[in-house]
């Protein structure tokens, strides 16, 4: 007998007495989209689902329907709603889409945010040195082997992701100034805490 049995999400709701709803394809990645963009189910919609199944204490997916609609009686209608507007929104999208957009598309992806993702150092460090009114410039060979990402006037400074922090077993013996960051879908945050402390 195999040791290692894989139920699909199909099987799941089958197993716990539901039938499955079944979608065209492509539908639930759209409608994944539309909610994702519209927050259709967030908690403030649809309550804290983690919470409210361990509250019920019912055995069927009947009980659990009629236990959550009597909590949040609005909440699938208010959800649907928030849905649909999104996707009329993405309907209207997708009629302005045409070859040269996808080709800035793609090439924007491609060419700049690959660039920029691989290159974003350089501009913490251009960030950093215009805020301090000093020049900068990246570290050479040599000193990128000791952990040294660059120069902002005379500091030596080190970039690092600001979960490096939590990293005690893989800490590199830098001596130079950290700057942390923490990436997001607009931008970047940096913490130069560090570097003006060294001014003080």
């Amino acid at each position: 007998m195999t040791k290692r049995i894989k139920i699909s999400n199909h099987e799941i709701a089958t197993l716990l007495g539901s039938e499955p709803a079944e979608f065209p394809k492509y539908a639930t990645q759209i409608l994944n989209l539309a909610n994702q963009n519209s927050q259709g189910t967030r908690p403030a919609v649809v309550g804290q689902m983690t919470e409210l199944i361990q509250a019920f204490s019912g055995k069927s997916i009947s009980e659990w329907e009629k236990w959550y609609l009597a909590k949040y009686p609005d909440a699938i209608e208010e959800a649907k709603c928030k849905i649909k507007d999104m996707l009329e929104k993405l309907k209207q999208a997708i009629t302005l889409i045409d070859d040269k957009m996808i080709e800035d598309w793609v090439k924007d992806l491609v060419i700049i945010k690959t660039y920029i993702g691989l290159k974003f150092q350089e501009a913490i460090l251009s960030k950093v040195a215009a805020i301090s009114n000093k020049p900068y410039r990246s570290a050479t060979t040599s000193e990128e082997s000791k952990g040294i990402d660059g120069i902002i006037g005379d500091t030596p400074v080190s970039i690092k992701p600001s979960t490096y922090k939590t990293k005690d077993a893989l800490a590199e013996n830098i001596t130079a100034k950290m700057i942390y960051y923490e990436k997001a879908k607009d931008g970047i945050t940096i913490n130069i805490e560090s570097l003006f402390e060294a001014e003080n």
